[in-house]
């Protein structure tokens, strides 16, 4: 039987590789919500998470198959260790998806053998093979990846790949684990495999790589060119040490691209049909959720989604621009998301219409959601003249996906002034419905509030990352806070908006402090599940 696909495939691992990221811990509802964005955007495969590796995440990876993993979704996947346990595991989670994957992985670097696996190479392909076939008495759809591909041995990776495909890999993911590789070198071996594996036209071919050298997303667009038919990215680019290849650089580049990518596909140069299956409307937004939900901002000069993306500073590009788009954009801001459309509510706007804007911006609320929401709207309606769709955003984001509600800010106080001692006092709820009161002095109002919260809170961390920024232009701006802290070894992101940043400063850090509290109240991990990378 021979596989074929006349798209590119995107198997979005936000939710999995993207969640290593230090700091951007997910909690179940959070990854809930950016799974049914991911629906919505149009991604063929969601990597929901690693079963096996927490009850956290088992019971993530099979909410979302029950959910998102509907017969018109995603194929939803969970990551699994070439081990029997893992696979099991994977294999329940996904019961409720209506397509579901799981996708197993081992080591075939030389390098990785002797000093990770302390294995031969005999035993690597007889537990590579063994494995995959064990994960096909699950389900049909096993996708396979020798870890650390990019460094193997190219025979024995020939090797390990045919015998996987033999025992039943639907899909087998190259992967560039520690971001090594250079474009002409992934497309050489994405060429090789193509060559030397004799059953690979039974097989998708995949590619995952990291970003450490700043060439993931031109590496995958060379193994597009020499037969990669799926890629393995994530939202922002979010993910363990430099990150992931881009999915909206992947994708966008194949779009504006497309003529110099159709032949590779077998299609005439000319053709306008999209390359992928995404939905690239929804880009922007999926950006920006995952940036909230994450606490990862994204650089202003990120390519597609940075605030700079669609800017024009230069005297001479303004004037190109004005006279024609074209002349200094090679695409419109609207294709990813962006619109003129700003001005959008007001404070007598009535609940159907804040439900309909939101409906049309993709958010659809429960009944709980949208009250909390609209409650919220009202308040900064009153502040605001003029709210636009990033402030809705901001409003609904910041209300409905919090972190685990446990410590509530009651009231924040502050005294200061260019001649006075930065003072705060903030009453906070506790999760025993205690409400406790306290002040503090600081360096400046934001250190003054922070120390008074955590003289109630009374967990120890270190604040290691703050960052404000106004959601649009204007003195009456929302202005979005995120924060990370770190307590030991781990780190913990928080994010807030509110149109006084102080407010806003304070909301976050409690934000991110719920996340450590609750963290500190699960259980750990069960023992050797450390081997989370692809």
């Amino acid at each position: 039987m021979t596989t074929k696909t006349d798209k590119i495939l995107i198997f979005d691992t936000t939710l999995r590789d993207g969640e290593q990221c230090p700091g951007a811990t997910l909690n179940i509802d959070e990854k809930l919500v950016i799974a049914k964005q991911l629906a919505r955007l149009g991604v063929d495969i969601i990597e929901a998470g690693f079963a096996f590796a927490s009850p956290g995440d088992f019971e993530a990876v099979s909410k979302i198959a029950e959910i998102v993993g509907t017969e018109n979704g995603p194929v939803i996947c969970s990551l699994a260790r070439a081990i029997k346990a893992d696979i099991e595991a994977a294999a329940q989670a996904l019961k409720p998806a209506a397509k579901g994957r799981i996708h197993t992985f081992i080591s075939t670097s030389d390098i990785h053998l002797e000093y990770q696996l302390r294995k031969s190479r005999a035993e690597v392909l007889a537990i590579a093979q063994d494995m995959v076939a064990y994960a096909k008495s699950f389900m049909a759809d096993v996708e396979f990846s020798p870890m650390d591909a990019a460094r193997s041995d190219p025979e024995f990776l020939y090797q390990v790949l045919e015998a996987t495909i033999a025992a039943g890999a639907t899909t087998i993911n190259i992967p560039d684990t520690v971001g090594y590789i250079t474009p002409s070198e992934f497309g050489a071996i994405i060429k090789g495999i193509k060559e030397n594996v004799p059953n690979i036209d039974q097989a998708i071919i995949s590619v995952h790589g990291h970003n450490d050298l700043g060439l993931a997303v031109a590496n995958f667009l060379e193994a597009v060119k020499n037969g990669a038919r799926q890629l393995e990215c994530t939202i922002n680019g979010i993910g363990e040490r430099a990150g992931n290849a881009s999915l909206e650089e992947l994708v966008m580049a194949l779009h504006v691209r497309r003529q110099y990518f159709n032949p590779y596909l077998g299609r005439p140069e000319e053709s306008q049909e999209s390359l992928t299956n995404i939905d690239t409307r929804e880009i922007y937004r999926t950006s920006r959720l995952v940036s909230n939900l994450t606490g990862m901002l994204v650089q202003p000069n990120k390519a597609i989604v940075g605030t700079n993306a669609f800017a024009h500073e230069s005297g001479i590009h303004q004037d190109g621009v004005l006279k024609n788009k074209l002349t200094y954009e090679i695409m419109d801001a609207q294709l990813i998301g962006l619109t003129d459309n700003q001005i959008v509510l007001g404070k007598h706007s009535g609940r159907n219409a804040f439900r309909t804007r939101l409906k049309e911006l993709g958010f659809e609320l429960s009944d709980s959601e949208l009250n909390k929401a609209f409650v919220r709207f009202k308040e900064v309606a009153d502040k605001k003249k003029e709210i636009s769709d990033r402030d809705l955003e901001a409003i609904v984001n910041d209300e409905i996906q919090q972190a685990p509600d446990l410590f509530r800010v009651e009231l924040v106080q502050v005294s200061c002034g260019s001649n006075a001692r930065p003072t705060a006092t903030v009453t906070l709820r506790t999760p025993e419905g205690q409400e406790l009161t306290d002040a503090a002095i600081g360096t400046g109002p934001v250190d003054a509030v922070y120390k008074a919260i955590n003289r109630v809170v009374n967990v120890p961390n270190e604040l290691i990352e703050f960052s404000v920024q106004s959601v649009t232009a204007g003195i009456d701006a929302i202005g979005e806070v995120t924060i990370r802290l770190r307590y030991e070894s781990r780190v913990f992101s928080g994010h807030a908006a509110n149109t006084d940043i102080i407010v806003a400063s304070a909301q976050a850090y409690v934000n991110a402090l719920n996340r450590l509290y609750a963290a500190l109240q699960t259980q750990q991990k069960p023992e050797g599940v450390s081997a989370q990378k692809v």
